[in-house]
């Protein structure tokens, strides 16, 4: 009786054996398709065992797994990329993101919104200071009273104009931001638009300042998606004619 328990756990064993000693501890590595940088928090799943591994912080993971085994990564912000097992000793993913991807160079080559806001304060430093008179009340040996210098910086011509240059800045500062973030490499890459039918989108599709300095860039890209969705189906409608282009003169 005990013979014959022994050749079943034998016949067991032989009819498991390939599957239990053709699996293998497999190793890889997760990149980013257009940077090439590794890239961690990347789900990796053995559609046959349904196995589920984290890689770590340099973008490695390991997972048992079969020659012909199907491993699927998956990642926020990535499209999801499938690699079959095979002989190779290390499995590389390299993922694509879901917005689309802007060059380093494409984003250097235009002035950061906050160096023009820092650089047009200390051009018009002067105005600055004009248009922010300080106290109207000033604390002296008598007491409270009005401060005269306060009052004359308030009403005078010159600091009219210096407070119209402060808007002005401060309002091109805005739309600096703005055409920063929604910019045309973006734009154009995520609609396939050219050139003045994307002047055209991004002049009747462009942003609040608000939304832009509170988005992602997750969100951005699907704000744009949602905006050209609506173009597409009646572009007509959405004609406008390019508002013209004024420099704004102060009255001396």
């Amino acid at each position: 009786m005990k013979t014959l328990q022994n050749i079943v756990i034998l016949i067991l064993l032989f009819a498991l054996a390939p599957d239990a000693f053709a699996q293998k501890r497999i190793e890889g590595i997760v990149s980013d398709f257009n940077t090439k940088q590794r890239i961690s928090k990347v789900t990796i799943r053995n559609t046959r065992t349904n196995e589920e591994v984290f890689n770590n912080s340099k973008g490695e993971f390991s997972i048992m797994a079969d020659k012909g085994d199907a491993l699927i990564a998956t990642s926020r912000e990535y499209y999801p990329d499938t690699v079959i097992v095979n002989t190779s000793p290390v499995i590389l993913f390299h993922l694509k993101r879901e917005s689309i991807y802007i060059d380093e160079v494409s984003v250097v080559a235009k002035k950061d919104p906050d160096e023009i806001l820092k650089k047009a304060r200390n051009d018009y430093e002067k105005a600055f200071r004009l248009s922010d008179p300080g106290d109207l009340f000033s604390v002296g040996q008598n007491g409270a009273g009005l401060s005269i210098n306060s009052i004359y910086s308030l009403f005078s011509r010159e600091a009219k104009n210096a407070k119209r240059l402060k808007k002005l800045i401060e309002s091109d500062y805005k739309d600096n931001v703005i055409e920063y973030k929604f910019s045309e490499q973006l734009v154009s890459r995520t609609t396939g638009l050219e050139g003045e039918e994307l002047n055209k989108f991004r002049r009747i599709f462009k942003p609040s300042y608000f939304f832009i300095i509170s988005c992602t860039q997750y969100e951005l890209t699907n704000y744009i998606k949602e905006c050209y969705e609506k173009y597409q189906k009646n572009p007509s409608r959405y004609f406008i004619e390019p508002l013209p282009t004024i420099n704004p003169i102060l009255v001396p």
